[in-house]
């Protein structure tokens, strides 16, 4: 997920909402070693070592399950195709389980490098219970989309919170915040700039 910012208002993209502008949102994550490695299988060693690579990193650490909306995997853009097997290949950069909230029941999906897809109708507490049995000890990643991640922060269900804003005025998208005023109250908030122009603020749940 990115994220992007306008005056006070944060919004939140994904590929299927932007198209051709998703390229400007991403770019500096796209860039990072982290992301050539684990997303496009890249062993070169090329891609940038700073600051958004480091966050890169913290996205994949001690990682045990993912859960995502069923936008982020794709069924929104392929209705009906029951073939879809999402947008990452045969080899999806996830390696755990991963759980897509979705009202379209759907066999499991076993992928290779130990990527596994199951398809749920769940509230977020009860995916989340479901993913933790399956984290086997890991953390939980709520991927996204936008309206995924908002469900589970208005659940008061994240304990770890990471916007990377992006120096990109595009005016349209998910509004981030709505509904969530206050959020920070209950959180540590950092932040801090990379060079790319790129604001990664962290909300972490106070003890």
């Amino acid at each position: 997920m990115q994220q992007f910012s306008v005056g006070n208002l944060t919004y939140a993209s994904g590929p299927s909402n932007f198209g051709e502008d998703w390229a400007r949102l991403s770019s500096a994550y796209v860039a990072t070693r982290t992301f050539r490695e684990r997303v496009l299988q890249d062993d070169s060693g090329e891609g940038t070592t700073g600051v958004d690579d480091r966050y890169a990193q913290r996205y994949f650490e001690n990682i045990g399950a993912e859960i995502m909306g069923a936008g982020m995997f794709g069924l929104h853009a392929n209705p009906g195709d029951a073939d879809w097997q999402g947008w990452w290949g045969e080899d999806p950069p996830f390696h755990v389980p991963v759980f897509v909230l979705t009202h379209t029941a759907r066999p499991p999906l076993d992928m290779a490098g130990g990527t596994s897809f199951h398809f749920l109708s769940a509230s977020p507490q009860e995916a989340l219970d479901t993913a933790i049995e399956a984290a086997g000890g890991g953390d939980v990643r709520i991927g996204g989309g936008a309206e995924t991640v908002r469900e589970f922060l208005r659940a008061g269900l994240v304990d770890d919170l990471h916007v990377g804003i992006a120096p990109i005025i595009l005016g349209r998208g998910t509004r981030l915040w709505d509904d969530l005023r206050g959020l920070e109250e209950d959180c540590e908030v950092s932040s801090e700039a990379a060079p790319s122009g790129t604001t990664h603020v962290t909300f972490r749940r106070k003890p």
